[in-house]
């Protein structure tokens, strides 16, 4: 058998002598081709591809491009280093549109290059600014780029976490159709529990059902407008009661130590420098999808909620499961049927009133004749037969008068209070009443009492000054005499204003609830 291996062969070298490499020249930077992920020398130190993207990204900052054509640019992951002379002045003159609220057409990885600056602090001098930009991208650019969303539902997040802007995670969560992160979505929720349940939507809560309610017939049949309606308002309403009657809102208290605490990594995929904001970022939230006790009640309030707009709305069928307390089941069907009426009424047209121009003068001469005549004094006592027959003819005249007078002026709702009359119990206009305090209390009021305030009827205002008075069911039945209504009527209507200014309920019982009666203590009557 042949033996084809080759002997190895040493050379010896003496390190004592210069190589001679050394002379060999460097290449100039211009003519190499650059990757993504290689590292560059800038001021004798290394710079990673995100770090020497930042240093060139404050050096294009402000610069602006003339007007270019497009040209294609379509990179896994683009930059600067990757753009070509043409891709880079349509890329200036892009972004100069764009920050001045032009959208113009493009490719996605002139986008990312936009977004990657933003996300690592350049381009924008307060960190709302660059919240705005991102989403005015995102808004713009979604459609016509659909793989957009993907990337910014994650990198929104990030954002809002590191420059700690929470209150626009619910906003984040909207412009991605509903999604946020298990843990963010828990997060959210919890805050909003605590400072404003009113922002609370349908889109947060559906993740907590114990069923998937976009199977439901109705939801999908024209039921999910009004859902997304009322299911809100109607939490509101139940976490308020709650609060207010059992000292505990819709998130029962739990130990602090079920809290968990959760590190997520920032910007991922993006051409991110970690060294400016962290590789990552921890929070605490509390587990709330988790708790059996949460998902069972808001899942009650729910199918309670749909079976009222089923029936109001005349869907045959209802949803069956365990059902809600009597208590608050009343609760909830009551606040529909007002809210749901109130709300019918406002989209009915007013009548039409149309006025025969014509006829009015005719109306008015044919007045100013009766009333002369009725005031010419009777000289002539022997002409009394030509008088009866006159008198005849003026009485004939004032009924044909009143027939026309009918036949213009409309007389549905005639006996309601006209607001432009003068007020009986207050000797005032009507439109001139307003809930007010006294300067000194005004200054210490919160701006949803003002809105509150502002938001009252004369009628309401007037029902809130009998509660306050000495003989409140005395003073509201003779107010609701006065302006055709009935005493609940007034309260609830005070209710709905409550509801959709300071996020909670007013009057119970036919009383202002003991918590905020302290805010009416100084009250100009």
């Amino acid at each position: 058998m042949k033996d084809n291996s080759r002997q190895l062969e040493f050379m010896e070298i003496d390190l004592s002598e210069e190589p001679e490499t050394a002379s060999v020249p460097v290449p100039d930077r211009s003519t190499i081709v650059q990757s993504a992920h290689d590292t560059m020398q800038h001021r004798g130190v290394i710079l990673s591809s995100e770090k020497r993207f930042v240093e060139e990204a404050k050096q294009w900052s402000e610069m602006e491009g003339d007007v270019s054509p497009w040209v294609p640019f379509m990179s896994y992951w683009p930059t600067y280093g990757v753009m070509n002379e043409a891709q880079r002045k349509w890329y200036l003159y892009w972004r100069k549109e764009v920050r001045q609220g032009r959208y113009p057409d493009t490719d996605l990885s002139y986008l990312f290059v936009h977004i990657y600056e933003l996300i690592n602090g350049i381009g924008w001098q307060n960190a709302q600014d660059g919240y705005d930009q991102l989403k005015q991208l995102w808004v713009n650019y979604r459609e016509r780029l659909p793989q957009l969303n993907i990337y910014m539902q994650e990198w929104m997040v990030d954002y809002v976490l590191v420059h700690q802007l929470d209150m626009f995670l619910s906003e984040v969560m909207g412009l991605s159709g509903g999604y946020l992160p298990a843990e963010m979505l828990d997060r959210e929720l919890q805050r909003i529990l605590q400072d404003k349940v009113s922002d609370i939507s349908l889109n947060m809560l559906q993740r907590y059902y114990d069923y998937d309610i976009t199977l439901s017939k109705f939801y999908r049949d024209g039921g999910k407008e009004v859902m997304e309606q009322y299911i809100p308002r109607v939490m509101a309403l139940v976490h308020s009661y709650l609060e207010r009657t059992r000292q505990v809102g819709l998130l029962s208290e739990t130990e602090p130590n079920v809290e968990r605490t959760v590190e997520r990594v920032l910007f991922r995929k993006a051409v991110y420098d970690d060294s400016i904001y962290g590789r990552s970022v921890s929070f605490r939230y509390m587990p709330i999808g988790e708790q059996a006790e949460f998902v069972q009640m808001v899942t009650r309030i729910y199918r309670c909620t749909e079976n009222k707009l089923r029936e109001l709305l005349g869907f045959r069928g209802r949803l069956r499961g365990q059902a809600l307390e009597p208590e608050l089941a009343n609760l909830i069907e009551r606040y529909l049927d007002k809210a749901y009426a109130t709300e019918q009424a406002e989209t009915v047209e007013p009548p039409v009133i149309r006025i025969d121009t014509e006829k009015l003068a005719s109306l008015q001469q044919e007045s100013e004749y009766v009333r002369l005549a009725l005031t010419i004094e009777d000289d002539h006592p022997s002409e009394e037969k030509d008088d009866e027959v006159h008198n005849a003819n003026v009485t004939s005249d004032r009924v044909d008068a009143l027939e026309a007078r009918d036949e213009i002026i409309p007389t549905e709702d005639s006996m309601q209070p006209d607001p432009s009359v003068v007020d009986i119990a207050t000797g005032g206009s009507a439109e001139s009443i307003g809930l007010q305090w006294d300067a000194c209390a005004e200054a210490d009021l919160d701006e949803e009492w003002l809105l509150f305030a502002k938001e009252l009827s004369p009628q309401q205002v007037h029902a809130i000054h009998a509660l306050l008075g000495a003989n409140p069911d005395t003073e509201l039945i003779r107010l609701a005499e006065q302006y055709g209504t009935m005493p609940a009527l007034l309260l609830d209507e005070i209710n709905d204003v409550a509801m959709d200014t300071i996020g909670d309920l007013l009057i119970d019982g036919d009383r202002i609830v003991p918590d905020y009666i302290d805010v009416f203590e100084h009250v100009k009557r």
